[in-house]
Formats: structure tokens, sequence, C-alpha cells
């Protein structure tokens, strides 16, 4: 099968496929005065994403974003997980929503679309990657990592993290800076496998907490589970008002690296 890449709506396959993606060249140096011609654009382009994005998702209803690695195989736990997650969830009136792509992504997808629940992908433009996977029914391919950020943060109750690599920590603590800061409203953020996060955890707590950084009560934002029953109900109580939730942060000023 040849290779797939999708550029906004515009599909493109074999030597058609570029080397670089839109984030990849807005990002990257450019020798003037090149940007003052490009970048003016580059900021409709933007704007569209945001237009199409908040007009397909909008009257979603209640949603909850999942997060794992992209390289998780069928049979593993992480897969398995992903399907059970992604089925609890629409069993409980809630909306998928994934970064779309493969491994625990396609898992969450596939639960949720065979429980005949709403399974969307939150698909990303990266050199090489593949498409949205075949379990999303409701699929947006982003150009902007930023503006499909967004998204993930604007439409969801609350955040599943299952065992992931850069990307899945990208999310994780933007999503705790967010909530941190206040600049969102509180929703929960659930990390399954305590054999996978309780290093991260205490390094958080030993290291980060007791050299400042931040407040102890910060870790209150975080809960560790081997139960993905127990991650689901966390998430379903939160949003429905029922769950009592962690202690709000006290008081203090922002931060350095906030």
């Amino acid at each position: 099968m040849k290779a797939e890449y999708r550029k906004g709506p515009v599909l493109l396959r074999g030597r058609n496929v570029p080397k670089s993606s839109t984030s990849g060249r807005l990002l990257s140096d450019q020798d003037p005065p090149n940007w003052l011609h490009e970048d003016p654009w580059r900021v409709m382009r933007i704007q569209s994403e945001f237009v199409e994005g908040f007009g397909a998702l909008a009257e979603l209803g209640p949603a909850i974003s999942v997060f794992g690695s992209a390289r998780s195989k069928v049979g593993t736990d992480d897969y398995a997980m992903g399907e059970v997650a992604g089925r609890r969830l629409v069993e409980e009136g809630f909306v998928v929503i994934t970064g779309g792509g493969p491994g625990v992504m396609e898992a969450a997808n596939k639960g949720a679309s065979e429980a005949g629940g709403v399974s969307v992908g939150l698909g990303i433009e990266l050199p090489f990657e593949q498409g949205v996977n075949e379990y999303v029914n409701l699929g947006i391919n982003f150009r902007y990592f930023f503006v499909r950020k967004t998204m993930f943060v604007k439409y969801a109750q609350g955040f599943i993290v299952l065992p992931g690599g850069f990307g899945t920590f990208d999310e994780l603590f933007e999503s705790l800076t967010l909530v941190q800061t206040r600049t969102i409203t509180r929703f929960p953020i659930v990390l399954v496998g305590h054999a996978y996060w309780d290093g991260l955890v205490s390094w958080l707590r030993d290291t980060v907490a007791a050299d400042g950084k931040i407040a102890a009560t910060d870790l209150d934002l975080i809960h560790v589970t081997d139960d993905i029953e127990e991650a689901v109900q966390i998430v379903a109580d939160h949003a429905r008002g029922e769950g009592t939730g962690p202690e709000e942060p006290e008081e203090g000023p922002v931060r350095e690296g906030m």
C-alpha cells in the first residue's frame, strides 16, 4: 500500500507525499522578506481550521478525550484497555475523542464505534504518518497542532490517559497546566497504569514539589489507577456533577515557567 498523507482536505500518495508538515514550515526559520508575503495568508488558513473544528464539534454533547501511544499493538494490554475505555464511555453516554491514529487511539475509537457511539478522531498532518483510523466516524484532519489541541480540551469533560510517549506527555502536561492555572474549568485527569505512571508521579512529588516548583496540592489534579472501569467512573461521575473531586489548589502567584 502506498504511503498516504492528508494535507487538509487534500489526499496525497506516493511521490506526492511531502517531506515536511504545515506546522513544521510555520515554525521554521525564514529569510526575509518571504515571511511578509506568506505568514499573513497562514493566518487565514489557521482561522479556517478553527471554524471547521468548532463547526464539526460544537454539537457533540458530553465527551471524554482518551490519549495513549500510537505504537501499542493489537493484543497488548494497553490496546485492550483502550477498547474497554471507548466502549464503556459510550455506555455511560459519552462521545469518545482521540487523536485518530493507530495504537491506543484506534483501540478507543474501535470500542466506541462498535458500541454504537460517536467516535471522534482529531488527526494531524505529519510526514510519514498514517491517516485517521477506520473506526473513526467523525474525523477532522488538522494542519496545526495548536488548533487540534484546542479541540481536545474545549470539547472534553475529562481525560483518560493510557501509557504513551511524547505526544501523550504533551497533552497530559498541557491539560495539567491549564487546570492548575485555572485557565479552564477543572475536569478529571486519570492516568491508567501504576507501573507506567508511578515513577512520574513520584518525581513530581519528591523532586518538583519538594523543590517548590509546584504546590503539593497540585498533585491532587492527577488520579492514577490500574482499573479502567474506575477511570471511566471517575470521569463520568465528575461530568455529571457526582464526583467530589480534589480540593482547589492554594492561592498564590503564578510560578516561574507557567
